[in-house]
């Protein structure tokens, strides 16, 4: 009797184990991403009859355009490339093997293609899908080989209209491709929908909306339970119901959960838990949907601002377009972890994916890294965008330019409600953005406010309210033309196709002419209004309009628009343009590659506008030294000697670039250098070589920036700071010329799965191990192990160098090569020489 207790107690353990297993692992979704052909041409080819031994192989995802030369023949199209041309047809192949289950329904699910796409299986067209940033899946089920064996899945890409955004879209199948099998009884594709309608410390509701799909031709009873999970996969609590679904149908059911003193999701604690919901008949569980959320709650109030889970907070945002430097828009996971970190090290606690929806794998990322995000759906609504300069859409008529507007009204509907049934369980976002600067498009909403074809105005847009008073706006809206389409019956269908699948967080749109968007109707349709570099409207705009919330949503990383929003408690923050650098958009002349706006380089090399935002936004003490021959620089000597501001207005004007500094103390001996220190200390006393320069307040400095006229002296400049009575130090030191190369790396060990980097930062030092900054070499990379090469770039603007190679010219001394592991385990040693001066060898380890 005792070992047939035994016996029962075991199985019934092994029953328990599997139950869990099925339940934590969502184990009917494949990664497609391995083992695909591809083929680039510039001819428009049956994709059916091209020739295997065409195909190179390669691992998604993949962006083709990255891998170009920049061309300095693109000057025209540039505007919007950033010289590397992506024209032409893309062509991906991939044959698999899938058993055949007659019971069984196989998905296929595209993350992202951009764009312009046709899918096939076995011959057979899926679709077309155009837009290049929104999620879709097929039923591949009843093309499939009933032999299980040699399916072939083709994407088609046409890309023949290669400047058809304002910025760089890279080209290819450039996120994740998923195989999804299941049970003909299932929770479909993005079927569940789980919101907190109570989230407080105390307790938390948690309702989850389920789709639940019946293929099989007879009725179908089963149980659908729902299992909260903690991060630490403990079960919480659980909540099942019985369901009856005919044949060949669907349903929706809705279950409800408690929490008590639950885990809140926030910036400083992004806690996750898990939702895993099961379906079973009789015993056997035949589906399981696992939905990861996150418990918090948001508000925006017209006078206060946002209140993240009651706490009033402001945001303190920045926009990032899709690309990554030397990885175009194949971002890996880790790329985009890094990137992120150092931005949260700033104080960064936002995101706005500007202009398009974010991939999947970036939102987990802010999931759970923690920061708020404004997930936004267009660029273009009815009427298309200029490609190369901004409003001038007369000249953005040939075919290389035609992008998604000429989609817009049959697709926006299903391309907008794909991103939502896809991302709205991610906690991180705290807003949907209906459109990015519309109302251009639209020419009487430009007309109207007097801004543009005035002559009798002499402001500027920047700084100036509207020429036209409210009422002259609106007079202007009611009698001047229309044309086809009125921006805010558009911005009112897209708000009501967002609310019918989710009510839980805003709608806004970040707006270029608000002061005419807020008559038109268009600020109508919005929860909160995003003002667009009009900082000099935020009082306007409370004033004429005082039950609407308004904040920035694209602005400047300056201290003025900093400064701006922290004097009115009725902004809730702002999103700064941009985090990084990206390509394309360029206003200069060759070899100027990106929009060099960001408060990071493509490399993810902060600038000087990264260490002021972080004196603003990190309550961490914080001293950055930035030097400048004084001649070059903004400031100069009064006829006291003291360093003064040129311009003693200027800071209040800047936009989008920093001023022209450096992060180095070389220069001649008795020259005048400009010392500016960009901190948070309420004091700093500076030090050249131990001699004391003076102690100054931060008090003293409009502009938030201590200032130092210094003469030149080989040594080392020391800055001493004090924040709420802690003390910090920072320095720089004069160097030697370069004697050899350092090699630092974050990421030591990778795991052998073809997804994991690691970054790795070339340094010229000199002879005393000091960073040299002032000399630049090319430098060779030799790796030797299981990795792939991404590629390098130094981040500088100028750099036409090809990104993927071995090779690379430092910028202010350094450089950045990334790696990515394969499917083999072992070491990759690297290595770094350049003209005379090498580096000693690192080791990663693959595991």
């Amino acid at each position: 009797m005792k070992k047939l207790s035994t016996l029962i107690l075991l199985l019934f353990l092994c029953i328990s184990c599997t139950h869990k297993k099925q339940l934590d692992e969502n184990t009917n979704i494949s990664d497609f991403n391995l083992n695909w052909g591809f083929h680039l041409s510039q001819d428009n080819l049956d994709i059916n009859t091209i020739n295997q031994n065409k195909f190179r192989n390669l691992n998604l995802p993949h962006d083709w355009v990255v891998e170009q030369e920049f061309d300095s023949t693109l000057v025209y199209d540039a505007k919007a490339t950033g010289y590397l041309a992506g024209k032409g047809y893309g062509y991906y192949r991939k044959t698999f093997d899938k058993k055949y289950n007659e019971n069984e329904v196989t998905y296929i699910h595209f993350d992202g293609i951009y764009n312009n796409s046709e899918v096939y299986i076995n011959g057979t067209k899926l679709g077309f899908h155009p837009y290049g940033y929104s999620p879709f899946y097929f039923d591949i089920t009843p093309y499939l080989n009933k032999n299980g064996t040699s399916n072939i899945i083709e994407v088609k890409i046409d890309h023949t209209r290669y400047a058809d955004s304002r910025w760089y879209t890279g080209a290819g199948i450039y996120r994740n491709v998923e195989l999804i099998t299941k049970n003909k009884l299932h929770i479909p594709v993005w079927g569940t929908y789980l919101t907190t309608p109570t989230a407080t410390k105390q307790k938390a509701t948690v309702q989850i909306d389920i789709s639940v799909k019946n293929n099989f031709s007879s009725e179908e009873k089963t149980t659908i339970k729902t299992v909260i999970v903690d991060k630490n996969n403990n079960q919480i609590t659980s909540v099942e119901n019985e369901l009856s679904l005919d044949g060949n149908s669907q349903k929706n059911i809705t279950q409800s959960l408690d929490l008590v003193n639950p885990e809140l999701w926030d910036i400083e604690n992004p806690y996750l838990f898990k939702a895993i919901t099961s379906i079973s008949k009789g015993t056997e569980i035949v589906d399981s949907y696992t939905t990861p959320f996150g418990i918090r709650d948001i508000k925006f109030d017209a006078d206060k601002g946002f209140f993240l889970n009651g706490k009033n907070m402001k945001i303190k945002g920045v926009c990032l377009h899709h690309d990554a430097g030397l990885v175009g828009t194949a971002v890996p996971k880790g790329v985009w972890k890094r990137r992120l970190q150092i931005l949260k090290d700033g104080g960064c606690n936002a995101i706005r994916i500007s202009h398009n929806p974010a991939s999947t794998e970036f939102l987990e990322l802010c999931d759970e890294m923690g920061f708020l995000v404004q997930d936004e759906f267009f660029d273009e609504w009815d009427n298309p965008k200029d490609k190369r300069f901004n409003q001038n859409e007369s000249k953005s008529t040939d075919y290389i330019t035609r992008g998604y507007g000429e989609h817009f009204q049959k697709w926006a509907e299903k391309d907008l409600k794909n991103v939502m049934l896809s991302h709205r369980n991610h906690p991180s976002i705290f807003q949907w953005s209906i459109g990015n600067e519309i109302e251009w498009t639209y020419p009487r909403n430009a007309a109207a406010t007097g801004f543009f074809n005035n002559m009798d105005w002499n402001g500027n847009y920047f700084w100036s309210e509207p020429p036209h008073s409210t009422e002259e706006i609106k007079h202007q809206l009611e009698t001047l033309p229309k044309g086809k389409y009125d921006i805010g019956q558009t911005a009112h269908k897209l708000a009501n196709w967002t609310k019918q699948l989710d009510t839980t967080r805003p709608v806004t749109a970040n707006c270029i002419l608000p002061s005419a968007s807020h008559l038109s109707g268009y600020a109508d349709a919005l929860d909160v209004v995003g003002y667009s570099y009009r900082r000099v409207l935020y009082d306007y705009g409370h004033k004429n309009y005082p039950n609407k919330p308004i904040m920035g949503t694209e602005n400047l990383a300056q201290y003025h628009e900093w400064k701006a929003i922290m004097e009115r408690p009725h902004i809730s923050g702002t999103f700064l343009w941009t985090g990084i650098d990206y390509m394309g958009e360029i206003r200069d002349p060759w070899p100027v590659r990106v929009q060099p706006s960001g408060m990071l380089t493509t490399a993810g090399f902060p600038k000087g506008s990264y260490h002021m935002m972080k004196t603003l936004w990190n309550p961490e003490p914080h001293i950055h030294i930035a030097t400048q021959n004084i001649e070059k620089s903004l400031n100069k000597l009064d006829k006291n000697g003291n360093i003064v501001a040129k311009d003693p207005e200027q800071w209040k004007h800047a936009l989008w670039k920093w001023q022209d500094v450096n992060e180095h103390w070389n220069y001649n001996n008795n020259e005048i250098i400009s010392v500016e220190i960009y901190s948070n200390c309420d004091e700093i006393e500076l030090f050249l070589n131990e001699k004391s320069l003076g102690l100054k307040k931060l008090a003293d400095f409009e502009d938030h920036i201590y200032k130092w006229a210094v003469p030149f002296s080989e040594g080392k400049l020391i800055a001493k700071g004090k924040k709420d009575g802690e003390e910090i130090i920072s320095e720089i030191i004069t160097a030697a010329k370069a004697a050899k190369i350092t090699l630092s790396v974050e990421e030591k060990n990778l795991n052998a799965n073809n997804y994991d980097v690691a970054h790795i930062i070339a340094q010229l030092v000199d002879k005393n191990g000091n960073p040299v900054k002032t000399d630049n070499r090319e430098i060779t990379f030799e790796i030797n192990g299981n990795a792939k090469l991404l590629g390098v770039d130094n981040g500088w603007i100028k750099s036409v160098q090809k990104f993927q190679t071995n090779k690379n010219t430092t910028h202010n001394g350094k450089t950045l090569l990334i790696i990515q592991s394969m499917d083999k385990t072992g070491k990759v040693e690297i290595k770094a020489t350049g003209e005379n001066l090498e580096s000693e060898q690192i080791t990663i380890e693959i595991k």
